[in-house]
């Protein structure tokens, strides 16, 4: 099983990328509507809950998925 997976960015699947630059994301809005705002939305949290979900399923798809599978479109 190769763990370079989670953490190498090359390696990282689509459903991984958009996880971590969701997050990326989501924290600096955090910290913009902390310092400037001085406010959060409600629930605005779980965003991050939400994130990681998508992490934990890409890096299993990731890790478990068919090898033989290429990054190909079926048309």
């Amino acid at each position: 099983m190769d763990f370079t997976k989670l953490y190498r960015p090359s390696a990282l699947n689509s459903f991984q990328f958009i996880a971590v630059t969701g997050l990326i994301m989501s924290g600096a809005a955090h910290l913009v509507l902390h310092y400037f705002v001085h406010r959060l939305p409600q629930g605005f949290t779980w965003l991050y809950a939400c994130w990681a979900a998508l992490y934990v399923v890409g890096s299993l798809l990731n890790l478990f998925g068919k090898p033989s599978e290429g990054h190909h479109h079926h048309h």
